[in-house]
């Protein structure tokens, strides 16, 4: 069992410290949503239309969240105010588990020919490099064996951070200049794990969204090249998004999902922001499970994505 094998009292109080601004935020707008009234009405259900847009979960999975609660309150016409947020617990973690696979296991790997490879994809500043070196840890916790791949080599900035992460977390990096073949690196640290019988191979790969087809092109060929090592490989294939960008993080999962077959998601940041709500939308909208959060800046508050225990946090009172 990996670190995470139970959602422990001090994950929860990390949970509900990482979403504090995002709760306040929420719950302000709820209080405001129902002032002066008993029962969920029209009014109400208006109210909270604009509360959850307003707190970016986006448009589409709003409507879907409403048209829920307007089914329950056709049923129950007297449905007080008081009930709302239990109301909304209970929809917006049935309707993530219904778009959604099953929450992803702990740092456990699948059973594939070793190693695992993960490439890593997303735009600079979202938390990438970051991500990375806290997966490493975590799975290196978790009693891995783990390899860095630093394959985005458009940056010399990229290299020596995840260069940095490496030391600190005491776990070996493949690297090549700035402006070497992205691909090359990627064949090099995969074919180093390996040989040196890793668990798991983490590639860095550059996000240079303004040129959407050389991007396509790099991923193509970085995947290409690491599949002649490791068939299958790479076996995920990670988009790190900003949650504090709130929308904008909607339209780079779309601009990465046309570039590549994206097969898990990280939202990264939700502890500097009151855009919380963005996880909701993007784990409907995308059916791509979101699989981490982070939720602040040490190791540990990086976190296995638990729907429930998410939708718990979000709108519980403090």
């Amino acid at each position: 069992m990996g670190i995470f094998g139970s959602f422990t009292k001090s994950k929860k109080d990390n949970l509900d410290k990482g979403l504090s601004k995002t709760k306040e935020s929420v719950f302000k707008k709820l209080g405001r949503a129902v002032v002066g009234k008993s029962k969920v009405d029209d009014e109400v259900l208006d109210n909270l239309e604009e509360v959850l847009i307003t707190s970016d979960v986006g448009v589409e999975t709003t409507l879907k969240i409403i048209g829920r609660i307007e089914e329950r309150v056709s049923r129950d016409k007297y449905l007080g105010v008081d009930e709302l947020n239990q109301i909304l617990k209970e929809e917006i973690a049935a309707l993530l588990e219904e778009n959604n696979s099953e929450d992803v296991s702990d740092f456990e790997l699948p059973e594939t020919e070793k190693p695992y490879v993960i490439m890593v994809v997303g735009v600079n500043g979202v938390g990438k490099t970051t991500t990375i070196g806290k997966l490493a840890h975590q799975f290196k916790q978790a009693g891995k064996k783990v390899y860095l791949g630093a394959a985005d080599t458009f940056r010399a900035a990229a290299i020596e951070q995840l260069e940095i992460w490496a030391e600190r977390v005491d776990v070996p990096i493949v690297k090549q200049k700035m402006g070497a073949d992205p691909a090359s690196v990627a064949y090099d640290a995969v074919s180093s794990a390996k040989a040196n019988n890793a668990d798991v191979v983490i590639i860095d790969t550059a996000g240079r969204l303004h040129n959407k087809v050389n991007l396509m092109n790099e991923l193509s060929k970085i995947k290409k090249v690491m599949s002649r090592i490791v068939p299958g490989a790479p076996h995920e294939v990670l988009l790190i998004l900003d949650g504090s960008t709130g929308q904008n993080a909607f339209e780079q999962a779309k601009q990465f999902t046309k570039a590549t077959e994206v097969t898990s998601l990280a939202l990264t940041k939700l502890d500097g922001t009151a855009k919380g709500g963005v996880v909701i939308g993007i784990s409907d909208q995308f059916k791509i499970p979101v699989k981490y959060i982070g939720i602040g800046e040490k190791m540990e508050h990086l976190q296995i994505f638990r729907r429930r225990e998410f939708v718990e946090s979000l709108f519980s009172e403090s």
